[in-house]
């Protein structure tokens, strides 16, 4: 009997083997995946964004909830996929929250614009 290996047999051993590697990713624990969704959620917090884009993170929060549960039951590809979704929808609700400040901050602006002209222009007047 020849050491060697058929075509088959190598293709069969290669199928087998990434068959295997995709299963054995699907089980890994997410834990890095809810980590960083839960930094991602405290970071939108840290934002603003209970005031600024409450929908957003609280949808954000029930899904990172979601995924801690997902977690604790060993569903890692469905916690895997909440955390994820949490990452995103607490990015979105930092972004929000950022964005209204900046439009508040630029609004302020705006007024004392405003109120520098009226009296610059009050001055003028009294001057003629």
């Amino acid at each position: 009997m020849s050491p060697r290996l058929t075509l088959p047999a190598l293709a069969a051993t290669v199928v087998s083997a990434l068959v295997l590697s995709a299963c054995a990713s699907q089980k890994a624990p997410a834990t890095a995946d809810v980590a960083v969704s839960q930094a991602a959620v405290e970071n939108a917090a840290q934002a603003g964004a209970a005031e600024l884009a409450p929908a957003e993170l609280t949808s954000a929060r029930e899904k990172f909830a979601r995924a801690n549960q997902a977690l604790k039951e060993r569903d890692y590809k469905l916690a895997s996929e909440l955390a994820t979704q949490a990452q995103a929808e607490a990015k979105l609700a930092q972004s929000k929250a950022t964005s209204a400040k900046a439009t508040s901050a630029a609004d302020a602006v705006q007024d004392n614009i405003r109120v520098l002209r009226e009296e610059l222009d009050r001055a003028n007047s009294a001057n003629k």
